[in-house]
């Protein structure tokens, strides 16, 4: 298992066409339109990343399926949105649990037992002056 992070770029065009079943050139159309957005090295060569590698694989699913380029493109922006929004919750759930967590804690703390009274059998209680 490789230890790199999957955006880091290392994949000539040739390459990551081949890993994700395509023309080279149609690489460059998808990047042209927005698609996806290979590193480019000093002399500018393009460098695509396991994650790029994907996305190529995702747009080629959606193509399958009929969807024209600019469907693609609204389709993969939606998605990447529902997964923000997904990890933004996920995040406002732990930090919810964490206060309700500390609440909790500082309610146990601040809670202060009350003296307990033995009342004995058969006694009446008298109210002070009476």
């Amino acid at each position: 298992m490789s230890s790199r992070s999957p955006h880091h770029a290392v994949y000539v065009i040739s390459v990551a066409a081949e890993l994700a079943g395509m023309h080279p050139q149609t690489l460059r159309i998808y990047e042209r339109r927005g698609l996806v957005n290979p590193a480019r090295t000093n002399g500018g060569n393009r460098r695509y990343s396991d994650h790029d590698i994907s996305l190529l694989r995702r747009i080629s699913e959606l193509a399958e399926l009929g969807m024209n380029l600019e469907g693609i493109r609204r389709v993969m922006e939606l998605e990447a949105e529902v997964s923000e929004l997904r990890r933004r919750l996920e995040e406002s759930e732990r930090r919810l649990a964490m206060v309700a967590d500390e609440a909790e804690r500082r309610q146990r703390r601040d809670l202060v037992p009350l003296r307990q009274a033995v009342a004995l059998y058969g006694e009446r209680f008298r109210f002070p002056g009476a």
